[in-house]
């Protein structure tokens, strides 16, 4: 089975992709899609939209999952995350694509086992997990971790 994770953000989405093979989880790809900062919001949803529909081709995931929604102080971030996720699942489904979700703190613990672990514990257990060698952003990290956990947790 073939997973992608994302990591929504108005500057930086992050995606990772991964393979579930029996009980072994594969490191596939990961990596950031990063607007152009000129770029107005509404430019900036667009641009996430075709990119996501842009990897899906690529790597044709069965199936995404997503960060859900976090509760902020800011409410001004809140609802631009909020446009952006929403512009994730109208890829996902214009694709066929089904999609599910997962909080942060299910993220973390299904990663570190606790959570309220720090992004570079987050990071640390990813690049483990799927022996992956190289550096890779913090954005790419949590998209992984995101993949690892639905990886663990689907039925």
């Amino acid at each position: 089975m073939r997973i992608m994770g994302i990591d929504p953000g108005s500057n930086v989405t992050g995606y990772g992709i991964i393979e579930k093979t029996e009980n072994r989880l594969n490191w596939v790809d990961d990596g950031q899609i990063s607007p152009s900062k000129k770029y107005n919001f509404y430019k900036k949803l667009f641009y996430i939209f075709s990119e996501i529909k842009e990897i899906i081709n690529r790597y044709q995931p069965e199936e995404i999952a997503l960060e859900d929604i976090f509760y902020s102080k800011n409410v001004k971030s809140s609802i631009k995350l909020g446009h952006i996720r929403g512009a994730i699942v109208v890829a996902s489904f214009s694709m066929g694509i089904p999609l599910f979700e997962y909080t942060p703190l299910e993220v973390k613990k299904a990663v570190t086992g606790y959570g309220a672990a720090s992004k570079s514990q987050v990071k640390e257990m990813v690049k483990l997990i799927l022996n992956i060698e190289k550096d890779i952003s913090f954005d790419s990290s949590d998209a992984l971790a995101i993949a690892i956990c639905h990886a663990n947790t689907r039925r």
